[in-house]
């Protein structure tokens, strides 16, 4: 993968891992909220996880062959053993690299976006505040 092509691709992680933390907290109101939501139920995450990948590849014109085909490049060493079910599932080419890319992407967005919460957890004030 070319370095630009890289860059795009970190920077697409990037915001999508900031706008799915910020649904998150304010969705569960709160970072502390929304880590239990992430941990406790996770048939509840992975829907929720799903719905926005999908929003993200509208938005960044990644729901097509190519835009799937951009996303698997990017990851070429994760996993697809979990997503075999979206590419069975398909009936077309385009279907599964789209199955497939969505599924991974939202695989690591799920991890990115525990590392985030969990940094913000880390920044939050303990105590009340000095004035």
């Amino acid at each position: 993968m070319d370095l630009h092509q890289r860059q795009q691709f970190d920077f697409l992680l990037q915001t999508a891992t900031e706008r799915f933390v910020a649904r998150l907290e304010e969705r569960h109101r709160g970072t502390d909220a929304a880590l239990a939501a992430l941990r406790g139920d996770p048939s509840a995450t992975t829907v929720a996880v799903h719905e926005f990948v999908a929003a993200i590849f509208a938005d960044f014109l990644l729901d097509n062959a190519d835009g799937s085909a951009f996303v698997l490049r990017s990851l070429p060493k994760r996993s697809i053993v979990a997503h075999r079910a979206a590419v069975t599932a398909a009936a077309t080419v385009d279907e599964a690299l789209a199955g497939l890319a969505r599924g991974l992407f939202a695989e690591i967005l799920l991890l990115k976006t525990l590392e985030a919460l969990d940094q913000n957890a880390g920044y939050q004030a303990v105590g009340p505040a000095a004035t």
